[in-house]
């Protein structure tokens, strides 16, 4: 608009110096170029307001967002220590259930069953997931409390679905140093191969969450694996 302004006034300007009578064709021209002097610097003004706007409003977002990074870092660190060294089973299990969520499964505490702690859904399939969750201050030895109820739900349980275990192990050992530490006894595992029952450390059910936020797997295709798995400790190839 003010672009247009100036340009009419320069118009004027023109005009006036051939077709105005006697002085007019010297105030008329001086009068137009004061007025574009004007108008371009309100025009300037007005520019610069509404780039301080923007430069204020991209401020504020990017203050927003840095925020919401630091939130999510928060969250996902206290999911982390949630499952690799938890303080209790139910801290595990609310981790667990959150990371779940996250694969965008269908997660639901089990009203038909008392063995196991979660139901899970893998998304636009038949297949579920009867998880037992539990945590070990060592390795996981055959006569954990939990393996027994794993055993009572793969009694009870029906066609199309399967029984998984998430076990977070060694969780008084200090991550850097858990690397030489066995996770499942042999027994167990060998064990659970002939029940048909699959087991799923903590560590490597993290390992699948860090990639599948990093978009380097297909999450839903890798639990159908798990499904399809069977027996005894699943590992990530």
């Amino acid at each position: 608009m003010y672009s247009l302004l100036q340009l009419l006034l320069a118009i004027l300007a023109i005009v006036s110096v051939f077709n105005f009578p006697g002085e007019w064709k010297l105030y008329t021209p001086l009068a137009c170029l004061v007025l574009m002097f004007i108008v371009g610097r309100l025009d300037k003004e007005k520019y610069e307001k509404k780039q301080a706007r923007k430069d204020y409003v991209r401020a504020q977002l990017e203050k927003f967002h840095e925020q919401d990074l630091e939130v999510v870092r928060e969250r996902e660190s206290f999911i982390t220590n949630s499952l690799l060294c938890p303080r209790g089973e139910l801290i595990l299990t609310e981790a667990v259930h959150s990371i779940f969520k996250g694969f965008g499964f269908t997660v639901s505490t089990p009203s038909k069953y008392q063995t196991v702690d979660r139901m899970v859904r893998i998304p636009d399939t038949q297949m579920m997931f009867g998880i037992e969750i539990l945590m070990s201050e060592k390795d996981v030895e055959k006569n954990h409390p939990k393996i027994n109820r794993a055993l009572d739900f793969e009694k009870e349980k029906r066609e199309k679905e399967k029984t998984l275990i998430i076990a977070s192990t060694n969780v008084v050992i200090p991550i850097p140093e858990r690397a030489s530490s066995n996770e499942i006894s042999k027994e167990l595992d060998e064990f659970l191969n002939a029940c048909r029952i699959s087991l799923m450390t903590a560590k490597t059910f993290h390992e699948l969450w860090i990639k599948s936020k990093a978009r380097e797997i297909d999450i839903a295709e890798v639990f159908k694996k798990v499904y399809s798995h069977e027996g005894g400790v699943f590992a990530v190839k």
